[in-house]
């Protein structure tokens, strides 16, 4: 495991190569065994290939368009828009992407009642999180890559729409064989992020 973590990147390249129906399989049972808060578990997961994908990638594209001439959900991150349309691409040509839904959270377009609601929140929030990190660690032991990805809020009604699922969509995971073998991005040093208390 510890050399699936320091041999993971993020793959931007896919091979047209499909990827088994089992292997999917096992790399979401990877998610589902993730701990969470209170074993909630409170992820729902929706595997989108083939011609339901280019539905997706329509509704995405809508959605990015709608972001650039109107009613901006972040407008604060148009310098963004760019990134958002290169990782359509890049979904359009990943075999697999998989979208995690918070099964138990509100819309990002709801408010919050109150400080109780805001941690239950975050706290189920963490355990998806948790989630997506075993599966993709699970697709790395697999010679499959992966793209965590959370530039789906440029499209965030648009995709929430089309997948009509309850609950509050968080992050797309997008699987493949990699055609591409980066290098290591770099990382902050130990020293920098590490606060030693005895």
């Amino acid at each position: 495991m510890i050399s699936a973590i320091y041999d993971r990147r993020s793959t931007r390249k896919f091979l047209d190569t499909p990827v088994s129906q089992q292997d999917i399989r096992e790399i979401i049972e990877s998610g589902i065994k993730a701990p969470s808060s209170k074993n909630r578990q409170p992820w729902k997961f929706i595997v989108v290939q083939g011609r339901e994908k280019e539905e997706m990638i329509k509704a995405f594209r809508q959605g990015i368009s709608r972001e650039e001439h109107e009613d901006a959900l972040l407008p604060q991150s148009a310098q963004h828009i760019s990134g958002a349309k290169y990782t359509v691409d890049i979904m359009e040509q990943a075999p697999v992407i998989v979208f995690v839904v918070n099964s138990l959270g509100k819309s990002v377009l709801e408010n919050l009642d109150n400080a109780e609601e805001r941690i239950y929140e975050i706290c189920n929030i963490q355990s998806i999180g948790a989630s997506i990190e075993n599966m993709i660690l699970a697709a790395q032991d697999k010679g499959i890559g992966s793209l965590w990805i959370c530039d789906i809020y440029f499209a965030y009604s648009e995709l929430c729409q089309w997948l009509h699922s309850d609950g509050q969509l968080v992050a797309a995971v997008a699987l493949g064989y990699p055609n591409e073998f980066p290098r290591e991005r770099p990382r902050k040093k130990f020293e920098e992020v590490v606060e030693w208390r005895s």
